[in-house]
Parts: structure tokens; C-alpha cells; sequence
């Protein structure tokens, strides 16, 4: 839609009108009853992801999010400390990253899974 000087305010789909249909903004005093209307209409007319990257935005959700994550990772770490409690194949003062634990458990598994075929079969 090609807007001229012919073209009226309420012609304007994003101007806001309050009660009284006088355009938002053609005046001092009707600009200042219409903030509180723009403000409203805006949040509701944001995207529900718009909403959400507000949301995320804030301090406290922040704040939140990285206490969960600080958890996350510490119940991370105490799973893979107890794995590797149960590897009879590691010395404990050895230390060794997540991806060897890793593949030793599957190891490990493999190998009882192999010495249980073994003794079903004598």
C-alpha cells in the first residue's frame, strides 16, 4: 500500500486510536492517552518467540538458568565418577576423560555380556 499525503491516519493500520477515534499521536494530550494502549498492543502483538527472547533476556531467568545448568553439570560429573568407580580396568589414581570412560563401560559390558554366553553354552 503506497502511503501519500491524501492518505488519512486511520488508513495506517499501526497507528492506534483510543475510544474516541482520534489518531494516536495528533496531539500532545492524545499521545499520552494513547501510550499505555501502544504499550499494550505491542507486547500482545510480539511473536510467541519475540515473548520468549524477552523472557530470556531478563536478569532473573538468566540467574535461574545458569544455577540449573551449574546442577546439571555437577549431577553430570557425580554420574561419571560413579561409572568409573565400577570399571575394575581403570587405577584409581589415574584420571581419564568422559570419552574413555565411556568406551571402557562399553568395553566392560561387552566383556561380562561375552562371559555370559560363555558359561550358558558349557
Amino acid at each position: 500500500m503506497m502511503l501519500s499525503p491524501r492518505h488519512a491516519e486511520s488508513d495506517r493500520p499501526w497507528v492506534q486510536t483510543d475510544s474516541s477515534n482520534v489518531p494516536c499521536g495528533s496531539g500532545p494530550a492524545q499521545l499520552e492517552a494513547c501510550r499505555g494502549k501502544v504499550r499494550s498492543v505491542s507486547v500482545l502483538a510480539l511473536s510467541r518467540e519475540e515473548r520468549r527472547r524477552q523472557r530470556r533476556a531478563t536478569a532473573t531467568y538468566r540467574s535461574a538458568h545458569a544455577t540449573r545448568e551449574r546442577v546439571r553439570v555437577v549431577a553430570f560429573n557425580v554420574a561419571f565418577a560413579q561409572l568409573r568407580k565400577l570399571l575394575p580396568i581403570l587405577p584409581p589414581e589415574k584420571s581419564s576423560s568422559k570419552i574413555e570412560i565411556l568406551r571402557l563401560a562399553i568395553c566392560y559390558i561387552s566383556y561380562l555380556g561375552h562371559v555370559l554366553d560363555v558359561e550358558e553354552h558349557q
